[in-house]
């Protein structure tokens, strides 16, 4: 019987995949459920938030959470990842250095951003490192069902990693490469001249029938990131032919 994942508060995409947006930061945490293992996609901005979502998963599919895939690391998607213990957690190249070196710059960002002091702390004291580094792209075994991480950026920041997940529909999980509750935020660690160029290869990745799960708001259409794709090629005066 499919998991009744709406009366939880979350938004089924397909069989077996489903997403919620968090409160306060409004960002997305994805699932994505096989026989033998289930994939958890980011993992909201604290530990309280973290362990609740374990502990609903695990009620909603009578099993506990294997694997963490960290779409980038900003606070919001990342802070509650220790909650997960025992999860083998993915990330995109370079993740497990950046951050263990940017600790006290994520620290300071969740708080600037309203987290409890106290909560953001404890989180980034407690945060794991990626087990698995991934660079170009990585396929998980599930159990009868496979996933496909994308090392697509870099973009939104230098770590970008998207998640693929095939049926029908194919579902990709974005992360911050799409926005659609408001413009794209390009923080310091952003690349711009780059951010495009991944969106082409988040498109690649997804093709044309895809849903495409944003970092922040509603899920979208290739056309939605299509036209994405070609704003911020205008707005950070990016050279080359717009998508196709």
């Amino acid at each position: 019987m499919e998991t009744c994942w709406e009366e939880a508060g979350w938004e089924r995409l397909a069989s077996g995949v489903a997403r919620r947006r968090m409160p306060e930061w409004d960002e997305t945490v994805g699932v994505v459920v096989g026989r033998t293992d289930i994939l958890v996609v980011d993992t909201g901005a604290t530990l309280r938030a973290g362990a609740e979502l374990r502990s609903g998963i695990t009620r909603l599919t009578g099993r506990r959470p294997t694997r963490i895939a960290l779409t980038h690391p900003h606070f919001d998607h990342v802070l509650g990842s220790a909650a997960f213990a025992g999860c083998e957690v993915y990330g995109a190249t370079g993740l497990d250095e950046l951050l263990r070196r940017e600790r006290e710059t994520l620290r300071e960002d969740a708080i600037r951003h309203g987290v409890d002091r106290d909560a953001a702390t404890e989180a980034v004291d407690h945060l794991a490192s990626p087990h698995h580094l991934v660079c170009g792209e990585l396929t998980l075994d599930l159990g009868g069902r496979t996933v496909l991480l994308a090392n697509v950026g870099p973009g939104h920041t230098a770590h970008d990693l998207a998640v693929l997940v095939p049926g029908r529909p194919e579902v990709v999980f974005c992360g911050d490469l799409v926005e659609e509750s408001g413009t794209p935020q390009a923080g310091p660690d952003a690349i711009p001249g780059h951010w495009p160029a991944a969106l082409d290869r988040l498109l690649a990745l997804g093709g044309a029938d895809a849903r495409y799960v944003p970092g922040h708001g509603s899920v979208v259409d290739a056309a939605f990131v299509r036209a994405q794709r070609d704003e911020l090629a205008a707005r950070f005066g990016v050279s080359g032919q717009p998508s196709l």
